[in-house]
């Protein structure tokens, strides 16, 4: 028979099909298999994030590899006219998947165990817990419970707590202090003494607040008097008041005897102006000495700190920086007064009075108050050293100074009776109201001179801006500590 073209022969029905069912079959076959791997790597992905991220980590995770093992199937899969019917149901459900996995809620992570190998141990039971039936009743959880309220203090355990971090001074930073400033006592009587041999200074000793117990921090200077030796009968005292500066607060010293005596028969006589010894030749003669002649780096060095003098002030200050502690030294020149025990400072002062020297309370005032505590145990003390630290670190009151608190101090501790430690809240607002109601006259008198009114020396602006600090400390005494 003979043959017929290829072309020529008919065509099964079923043959074409049969080729496009083994295609479809070979194609669905490499997906399968495909398929078979991929599911098997995420079954093996999902075993062990079971392990390390729990059973909702793990939920959230098969979740999301679920949507991408879709993804892939469809970006890599044919298009035909199957796919492009399902391509709506596709989407549909990849978007499910999407709010799916946003609607999972977010767990919170575990640290991983030490060993994953190593079984968790149970926990041990409370040693401290009775051996019996579980109390199966509400308990409240230690986290959810109400916080402690917190501690209200009075205004009285405020003040002792601020005077404890604030006022009080290491015993062993005193003592330092002290030693430190008698050795700078010496070394520099020994060089007044080789300086100037013809002048007779007396002996230089250390004072203050340091050795009365009434140090707050390291503020309060040390006071290295320096005494002038005057010769008996050549030198008289004049009140203030009664010179032509009018000055309550200081005293002329008079050269005498200049008909028997004259002028050049002292080595004071060269610091004469007019007649009178004046302080402030005096001032610039030590000033100089102390910031151009005395050998401060070797001094320091030998006594293991840093001294230098304070050039900007008027006052004589000599800075000390030891490893443990700052400390400041004031020298001031010195003659006694009018009375026993007083004594008379050259202090830089304006106008006038510039010559004349001023009258220093301080050892009447640390003396009154130390016996007027001794007497009924008081803490009269205590509270000026409360005033001074509150009214130091204040950007108004600083100006209030101690001499001004200490005059406060005393005017109260004469007029209360009880000063026992339980009233020092209460004495420290009375302190704060006499303060007030002086500002308000503009008048402060001083315990032993009342002609002197220690409110002079401020100007009106200064004082309003003190009362206000005053009224607003009296409503609120907490925001001063």
């Amino acid at each position: 028979m003979p043959g017929r073209p290829l072309t020529e022969w008919p065509l099964h029905p079923d043959s074409l099909t049969g080729r496009l069912t083994m295609a479809e079959f070979s194609q669905n076959r490499s997906k399968r298999r495909d398929g078979e791997v991929l599911g098997g790597a995420v079954d093996f992905l999902l075993a062990n994030a079971r392990l390390v991220l729990g059973v909702g980590g793990a939920a959230v995770l098969g979740i999301a590899t679920l949507a991408v093992k879709r993804l892939i199937d469809r970006a890599t899969s044919p298009r035909d006219e199957d796919d492009t019917k399902g391509d709506a149901p596709c989407l549909e459900d990849s978007w499910q998947d999407l709010s799916l996995l946003k609607a999972t809620p977010r767990l919170q992570s575990r640290p991983p165990p030490a060993a994953l190998s190593q079984p968790v141990p149970p926990p041990a039971p409370s040693l401290s817990a009775p051996e019996g039936p579980a109390d199966t009743g509400p308990q409240t959880s230690p986290l959810l419970s109400s916080p402690a309220p917190p501690l209200c203090l009075t205004f009285q355990e405020k003040l002792l707590a601020f005077e404890q971090d604030h006022v009080t001074v290491p015993g062993a930073h005193v003592s330092l202090a002290k030693q430190l400033a008698g050795d700078i006592a010496l070394e520099l009587q020994a060089y007044l003494r080789n300086k100037f041999p013809d002048l007779p200074f007396g002996a230089l000793v250390p004072g203050g607040p340091l050795y009365e117990g009434l140090q707050v921090g390291a503020a309060d200077p040390v006071r290295l008097l320096v005494p002038l030796a005057l010769e008996p009968g050549l030198w008289s005292l004049v009140a203030g008041s009664d010179t032509v500066a009018q000055d309550p607060r200081c005293w002329a010293v008079r050269r005498t005897q200049l008909e028997f005596r004259p002028r050049g028969s002292s080595p004071w006589d060269r610091f004469l102006v007019g007649g009178y010894l004046s302080s402030r030749v005096l001032l610039e003669l030590l000033r100089k000495a102390l910031t151009a002649s005395v050998n401060w780096p070797a001094i320091g060095s030998l006594l293991g700190c840093l001294i230098r003098p304070c050039v900007a002030s008027d006052e004589l200050l000599l800075e000390v920086q030891h490893e443990c502690l700052e400390l400041t030294v004031a020298v001031l020149l010195a003659v006694a007064g009018a009375q026993d025990g007083d004594l008379l400072l050259a202090w830089p002062l304006e106008g006038l009075a510039g010559n004349l020297w001023l009258q220093d309370w301080y050892p009447a005032e640390a003396a009154r108050l130390r016996a007027l505590d001794e007497q009924d145990a008081g803490t009269r003390r205590r509270l000026l050293l409360l005033l001074c630290a509150v009214c130091r670190s204040h950007p108004a009151l600083w100006r209030l100074g101690r001499d001004r608190l200490a005059q406060v101090v005393l005017r109260l501790g004469e007029q209360e009776a009880d000063w026992a430690e339980e009233a020092l809240g209460e004495h420290f607002l009375q302190a704060l109201e006499l303060l007030l109601s002086s500002l308000e006259r503009a008048s402060l008198p001083s315990h032993f001179n009342r002609s002197v009114n220690l409110l002079d020396g401020l100007r009106e602006e200064e004082i309003d801006d003190l009362g206000f600090a005053l009224y607003h400390g009296l409503q609120a005494p907490e925001g001063l500590l």
